[in-house]
């Protein structure tokens, strides 16, 4: 028996459990999973579905949602991330819209950059009208989006981005204003270095219309970046995404520009191309020796070489929406493997996530990890050969590969609640809290289980402080705590934004994707911080930046409890 959460098998009912003549158990899933990833192997089959159904059956590893929903099933589509082009004419986008819903109905998450298409207003020769631009187009793709579940079973998720040249990039930039508008989007602006400099000198910036490549305003840089902080400050969009920073660091950049992300940013992609996630769950990588807890590093390389396996193995028995999915996909081989809980490995190591030594140490973690994948790569490579577009690769001549890509940081928001774990590389929102929106109207409740037991084992768990922690989130108010433990265990929003940049920073490092995460930030926050946090993580070469201002919208996902005064947790 799956020792789970009753939070985790709520989802796993909901979502990912087959109904047939009877409902899979979690060790059927695992089992399903593993028997069809472990097709791929030639000889072994058995050790490898064995190794494969261990680590997910221990909360060890898990794959990405799409994975776990559909391995073993007819057409089944196992892949998280998709890029697909928006080109400027109706044809191509109406085209691309009925390949998103594909793709979306089939459990994946797409991304486009809208920056082709022509400003609202222009010219259309064809009809002798004129253009509603790219935000109204977005509008059509977000309401697709609202009817088409992701495999029956949620709404997919989208990536939106327009360029800071582009001439409609101030209604862009304030087209989540009203807090109703493309609720099935994230946004972001496609930000350029040259923008940066603009900024940083104060001087002007020209928008450009697509179709013309002519001036259509020319206004001040600064204006322009104070227009995004306003909105992010009231909404949380639009977020950051740094295209150079992005195609400097792309080890295919001889096949082209990379213009897009998937939707919440963690993998860069060519246009059709597609990426299989993973993430390890750092929480079950501690070995107690006799006076402490400390990182079992030979269970973490031994964890990553059998993810890094398993998720090759997904591109290889993988269902493919569309033939240029399938091409582009199998020619870079793209995967993407990274953590998850890592708020409760420090916490059981007792180092404050908000520390210097929190930081040295998530480079090491994520170093190591990097090094290892690689490893796993290069020794599939020599088995089964590099991927096909490698002789057009920075890694070669001298790299053997089987992956343009091994590491991705994921928000893994569900597999985190199926391994009763932190979110990724976040700091644990709060101590207690509850969760809306994930499952249609259903609200969970989370009281952190790492903490419970923390505060058990030190004897101070008791009813008053089991009320206090539901009440406020928190235990940095609770008198009879002592600091350090109050230190140790400071949640995000406690957390100052330095720290939440300077872990991000220490991923990236080590991360040849890219790390998606989002900077909570207390209610009181100012513009004046914004802009310094976006303004930080350019000059700290990230590939993207989100953040989220608590209270910014009534209807958060996460949410202190007494956030809409509604008597839900107990």
């Amino acid at each position: 028996m799956i020792d789970l959460s009753s939070n985790a098998r709520q989802i796993l009912k909901a979502r990912y459990l087959r109904q047939t003549d009877r409902i899979e158990t979690p060790e059927d899933l695992f089992k399903r999973v593993a028997k069809h990833i472990a097709t791929v192997e030639n000889v072994n089959k058995n050790l490898w579905f064995d190794r494969f159904y261990k680590v997910m059956r221990n909360l060890e590893f898990l794959p990405n949602s799409p994975t776990l929903m559909n391995a073993g099933l007819p057409n089944g589509q196992l892949s998280a991330c998709f890029v697909l082009p928006i080109e400027d004419n109706l044809n191509a986008i109406f085209t691309t819209l009925k390949n998103a819903a594909l793709i979306h109905h089939n459990g994946g998450g797409t991304g486009y950059n809208f920056s082709k298409i022509r400003p609202k207003d222009d010219l259309i020769s064809s009809s002798e009208g004129s253009s509603a631009g790219p935000v109204s187009f977005m509008k059509i793709y977000d309401t697709a989006t609202e009817y088409v579940k992701q495999a029956g079973k949620r709404r997919g998720a989208n990536m939106g981005i327009l360029n800071i040249n582009h001439s409609d990039i101030e209604e862009f930039i304030s087209s989540k204003s009203d807090l109703h508008s493309l609720q099935n989007f994230n946004i972001s602006v496609g930000i350029t270095n040259d923008f940066m400099y603009a900024l940083e000198k104060d001087k002007d910036w020209q928008l450009v219309n697509p179709r013309t490549n002519k001036v259509s305003k020319t206004l001040s840089a600064k204006k322009l970046w104070d227009s995004i902080i306003e909105q992010v400050l009231k909404t949380g969009d639009p977020g950051l995404i740094f295209l150079d920073t992005i195609n400097q660091n792309n080890p295919l950049n001889k096949l082209g520009k990379i213009q897009s992300t998937n939707p919440c940013g963690e993998v860069p992609l060519f246009n059709y191309e597609s990426c299989n996630l993973g993430s390890i769950n750092l929480k079950k990588m501690v070995v107690q020796n006799s006076t402490n807890i400390e990182i079992d590093w030979k269970k973490l390389e031994r964890t990553i070489t059998i993810a890094i396996r398993f998720l090759d193995n997904v591109i290889s028995c993988n269902y493919f929406v569309l033939p240029q999915i399938q091409e582009i996909t199998l020619s870079n081989r793209k995967i993407g493997l990274g953590v998850m809980g890592w708020a409760e490995l420090l916490i059981m190591l007792e180092i404050p996530y908000a520390s210097n030594k929190a930081v040295e140490l998530a480079e090491t973690v994520m170093k190591f990890i990097h090094e290892k994948s690689y490893n796993a790569s290069q020794l599939l490579a020599k088995k089964r050969g590099c991927f096909p577009s490698w002789k057009q690769s920075s890694f070669s001549p001298h790299m053997l590969l089987r992956n343009a890509t091994c590491n991705s940081i994921a928000p893994t928001g569900s597999i985190s609640i199926i391994a009763d774990t932190s979110y990724a590389i976040e700091p644990l929102y709060a101590l207690a809290y509850k969760r809306t929106g994930i499952l249609e109207n259903t609200t969970q409740m989370e009281i952190n289980a790492t903490f419970v037991d923390k505060m058990k084992s030190l004897g101070l768990w008791s009813e008053q402080l089991h009320s206090e922690i539901i009440e406020k989130g928190s235990i940095q108010h609770v008198k009879n705590i002592p600091t350090h433990l109050k230190n140790l265990f400071k949640t995000s929003l406690e957390i100052s934004w330095k720290y939440h940049l300077l872990h991000q920073r220490a991923f990236q490092r080590y991360t040849d994707n890219a790390v998606s995460k989002t900077i909570n930030l207390p209610n009181t926050t100012t513009f004046e911080e914004v802009s310094e946090i976006y303004k930080t993580a350019w000059k700290y070469k990230l590939k993207g930046i989100t953040i989220y201002r608590n209270g910014s919208r009534d209807n958060q996902i996460l949410q202190l409890c007494g956030f809409n005064k509604e008597d839900v947790c107990s």
